[in-house]
């Protein structure tokens, strides 16, 4: 079991629901076929907690959610068929639409089923626009309808639900803010360091300050980046 210290005390107690462990993410490293922010995603939302007990349920229904869910390489018809038979299917899968001018419609591509036709109703589109301009992961109840699939040109399949899968939630900043007054700021240096896997106990208080220049960019986009010039000689 991982010994918390007093950052980690302090992170638990005022970010309460937003922490994810990264040894956790490790445990599912390359089994499934997602992105890891989809992993971090679900442990975000069912390992949220400090308690151990918690901690190994939550880790059963990631573990159950990712095995039944994912889609492997050679497995595409086999969801397929799932639908077909029981009348829909639960997948994580990256999602985008376009609209289908010839039908005035909105189609959706799935490409772990390998889907490209799939219809959707226009107010979940309307709802998560963001599948018009890149798409993004997502929990996704596939419906299949057998009469559909009867028609000339028929598309059987139709996206009922679905969840968006994001790194963070809306209310984040506001969180953060009155987090931020609960830690000194040489604790949330070190607090934020931890955030994107570097120890700070290893670095002296310049190289800390070097990794947060560097992270800059990030959030200032006309940030003017310093060049080095190398010359002859």
């Amino acid at each position: 079991m991982v010994e918390l210290d007093h950052i980690d005390r302090l992170a638990a107690q005022h970010l309460d629901g937003y922490l994810v462990r990264k040894d956790l993410v490790r445990t599912f490293s390359r089994q499934f076929p997602v992105p890891t922010y989809v992993v971090e995603f679900l442990l975000g939302r069912y390992c949220a907690s400090i308690d151990p007990d918690e901690i190994e349920e939550g880790l059963e229904i990631v573990q159950r959610q990712l095995r039944l869910r994912t889609v492997k390489a050679g497995e595409e018809e086999l969801f397929k068929a799932r639908a077909r038979e029981e009348g829909e299917v639960k997948i994580i899968d990256l999602i985008n639409a376009r609209l289908d001018a010839k039908t005035d419609s909105y189609l959706v591509t799935l490409p772990s089923l390998r889907l490209n036709d799939v219809r959707i109703r226009s107010v979940l589109v309307n709802e998560h626009q963001r599948m018009l301009t890149g798409g993004f992961y997502a929990e996704i109840t596939l419906a299949y309808d057998a009469a559909i699939a009867q028609e000339k040109n028929g598309r059987p399949f139709a996206v009922e639900s679905l969840r968006e899968i994001q790194l963070s939630k809306r209310d984040v900043l506001d969180t953060l803010e009155q987090a931020r007054k609960n830690f000194s700021t040489k604790e949330w240096k070190e607090f934020l360091l931890r955030s994107i896997g570097i120890n700070p106990a290893t670095l002296s208080e310049r190289g800390q300050n070097a990794f947060f220049l560097r992270m800059v960019p990030f959030v200032e986009r006309k940030y003017p980046g310093r060049r080095r010039h190398c010359h002859g000689g």
